[in-house]
């Protein structure tokens, strides 16, 4: 009896459990099989061994698959160009993908918790007290006359370049014209980047770029955090500019609060920047203001000269676009005569005229969807999904869409995908259409769309009628290609130095 039960065990344990065993085996593998995951378009090794040319290589990826994976010994890597996909993560499933841990430990240092780093609640206040501010009045028209106040002083530094026949870089003067514009607009400041007079800000300036790159570097460097416990290498460097930053900012809010502290009558004069109509709403430590602040000077500094300083050069090479573009200007504004003095250009320059200058505007678009400020976008999926285009998401995966390399797709734009062609942007009455916010993402779509985007769009076309409108621009180098510097926005690496030419009349009254 007992060796048939031994008898039968050892059949059940051998033969019947493998045989109900089997199929279900089967079925894990099959299952396992059939799992669709996006192809591997390489390691987060290539993307640091190509870092000095990262977008192109992004390029080269896209152009073989919408949608890649890059393989990291962290997280998995998702990147796509895929407009269907875009649509899904900033909208359609908007609350599964956010900036999460990840981003915010990558970004924390430089902004803090504000606006593009954080989720949730804090997210949801910062963007509410944002929107409101974009959309008051006062902004509107203390940000306005900041806009023209610095495009008439950068056009008095052409205006004496061009009598002397030398070269101005561009790209350096457009950075500290944006530099003291949003410092007006958000702190009050009067920073003063184009005389160079204050050299406080121009050191603070310097850092702040510095720091932004070296963030933007920890994206593909695996090490940062023990550099960081270290303090040394990169880490090191972030470190020392941060001091920098921060004890100017820290400065700036001190100064504000004691202003704000002084009798109503005394401080009037004052309530018109970001940062006092938030310190009036909010009763919070200085590092809340800082980080808001933080956030704003990266969206309104580096973004709008990197732009103008890309149009400038895509216009030094599209010469036909360039006239065509001074000539939109002049018919806005109804100018006929001869162009005597810039201050007098800028005084007839009406809010109806900007609102004319269409193929400005296209131009403008069409300079952005080559060069957008932020070139590539990450979120994090906050639980296990399924992609549209089927493929499976794991939570904690990063998903990454590629603005850069969108505007260079031909399975979105057309054949012409890489040229200069701002009529791609008008209609068959020459007026400008937007496109599709998940085909154009360089200002995000859905509830993260840029609150900012047409304060910027102002601010770009009252530098560009009034610079264009009194100047003609060459490429002192004609066979110049310019390259980027790979930071969070995509800044033009080193100078862009232009010939400056006045247009018919134009002289210094």
């Amino acid at each position: 009896m007992a060796f048939s039960n031994f008898l039968l065990n050892l059949i059940f344990i051998t033969v019947i459990i493998p045989l109900f065993l089997l199929p279900l085996i089967f079925l894990y593998i099959y299952n396992q099989q059939t799992k669709k995951y996006h192809p591997i378009g390489g390691t987060v090794f290539n993307m640091l061994i190509n870092f000095k040319r990262l977008h192109h290589y992004m390029v080269d990826l896209a152009a073989k698959y919408k949608t890649f994976r890059m393989i990291s010994p962290f997280r998995g890597e998702i990147y796509t160009t895929d407009p269907v996909i875009v649509e899904y993560i900033l909208k359609t499933n908007f609350q599964n993908y956010g900036k999460g841990t990840h981003v915010h430990n990558l970004l924390e240092d430089f902004l803090g918790d504000g606006i593009f780093t954080v989720d949730g609640a804090k997210w949801q206040e910062q963007r509410k007290l944002s929107s409101h501010e974009f959309s008051t009045k006062v902004l509107r028209d203390f940000s306005g006359v900041t806009f023209r106040k610095n495009a008439v002083k950068l056009g008095n530094i052409f205006l004496e370049a061009a009598k002397s026949n030398q070269v101005v870089d561009i790209n350096d003067l457009f950075m500290k014209a944006t530099a003291d514009s949003i410092f007006k607009v958000a702190f009050g400041v009067d920073l003063d980047n184009l005389s160079g007079s204050n050299e406080e800000g121009v050191r603070f300036s310097r850092a702040f770029d510095d720091a932004n790159e070296l963030t933007y570097n920890r994206l593909v460097d695996i090490t940062w955090k023990i550099k960081k416990y270290f303090n040394i290498g990169s880490e090191a460097e972030l470190k020392k500019n941060l001091k920098v930053v921060d004890e100017f900012v820290y400065k700036v809010i001190r100064t504000k609060r004691e202003q704000m502290s002084k009798p109503k009558d005394n401080y009037l004069v004052t309530k018109e920047d970001i940062l006092s109509r938030f310190m009036q709403m909010e009763n919070r430590d200085p590092k809340y203001f800082r980080d808001i602040i933080m956030n704003y000077v990266l969206a309104g500094k580096d973004p709008i000269a990197a732009t103008m300083t890309w149009f400038i050069y895509m216009l030094c090479k599209h010469p036909q676009v360039q006239d065509k573009v001074a000539n939109d200007i002049k018919e806005a504004m109804y100018i006929k005569e001869e162009i005597t003095n810039v201050a007098n250009f800028e005084a007839r320059l009406s809010e109806d005229a900007l609102e004319k200058m269409q193929y400005l505007q296209a131009t403008l678009a069409e300079t952005i969807r080559l060069y957008p400020a932020l070139p590539l976008d990450l979120k994090i999926c906050f639980s296990s999904d399924v992609l549209p285009d089927g493929c499976i998401v794991k939570k904690g995966d990063m998903v990454a869409y590629m603005p850069y390399a969108m505007g260079r797709m031909k399975f979105i734009w057309g054949d012409d995908a890489h040229e200069f062609k701002p009529d791609r942007w008008l209609d068959a009455n020459g007026c400008f259409h937007s496109k599709s916010p998940f085909k154009f993402t360089a200002f995000q779509a859905g509830p993260r769309t840029c609150l900012g985007r047409e304060f910027a769009y102002r601010q770009m076309k009252i530098f560009s009628s009034i610079l264009l409108g009194c100047f003609a621009f060459k490429l002192s180098n004609a066979n110049e290609d310019p390259k980027y510097r790979t930071t969070i926005n995509i800044q033009l690496d080193g100078p862009l130095n232009i010939y400056v030419s006045p247009r018919s009349g134009l002289h210094n009254r």
